[in-house]
């Protein structure tokens, strides 16, 4: 498959771009400066580029099969949302239809599966900005008419690919450690390119 990622240079977008090399996908890796990935191979192409600039992104989407979207917080919590929706126009502009992308654990109905710290203290003051462009990311992509997934994984962590996790859980489930490797993240992110048992949901994910 032909595979475009925006986001490809943040913690989750690099785990995205090797594992599918590694499964044989032909990957664009889309970022202002894709070179930081330090990363060449036969199957690879580096895209230069800015999300929030529509007509770059529309250009990159072309002649691709499915986009991958892990865009970070970055430029003040402003970037998600914005990009997104450029990368919505961009696929419907080209015919694409299959979109999976990364938020987070606690937006919509998985808000009852935070605990206290989450609530009040990360989402509720230090990164309310950030969640907040991740809710108005996820009404895009619900809005989008698009084969999409969202994925919401739970706080990011080091740890390699275990393959071993909890999905699909209820949305007030309080036997999850709120927590999960960004490999496991990125694996299961790829297994939704063809996927259909999340189709059009959003699953949440943590150990």
């Amino acid at each position: 498959m032909n595979v475009i990622i925006f986001g490809a240079t943040g913690s989750v977008g690099r785990h995205l771009v090797e594992q599918s090399l590694r499964d044989g996908h032909t990957v664009t890796a889309f970022a202002r400066d894709p070179s930081v990935l330090e990363l060449t191979h036969a199957n690879l192409t580096h895209r230069a580029g800015d999300v929030l600039d529509a007509a770059a992104v529309q250009a990159a989407i072309a002649g691709h099969d499915a986009v991958m979207v892990a865009l970070g917080a970055g430029r003040k919590g402003a970037v998600r949302a914005a990009g997104t929706r450029n990368v919505i126009a961009g696929m419907t502009r080209h015919g694409l239809r299959r979109l999976v992308c990364a938020s987070t654990l606690g937006v919509g109905d998985s808000y009852p599966a935070l605990n206290f710290f989450w609530k009040r203290i990360m989402f509720g003051l230090l990164l309310r900005d950030a969640f907040a462009d991740h809710q108005a990311q996820e009404d895009a992509i619900r809005e989008s008419g698009l084969d999409w997934v969202i994925v919401r994984p739970g706080a990011y962590t080091d740890g390699p690919a275990t393959g071993v996790y909890k999905t699909g859980f209820a949305p007030a489930e309080k036997n999850i450690a709120l927590k999960i490797s960004r490999a496991d993240v990125a694996r299961f992110m790829l297994e939704q390119l063809t996927g259909t048992t999340w189709l059009r949901r959003a699953p949440g994910l943590s150990y």
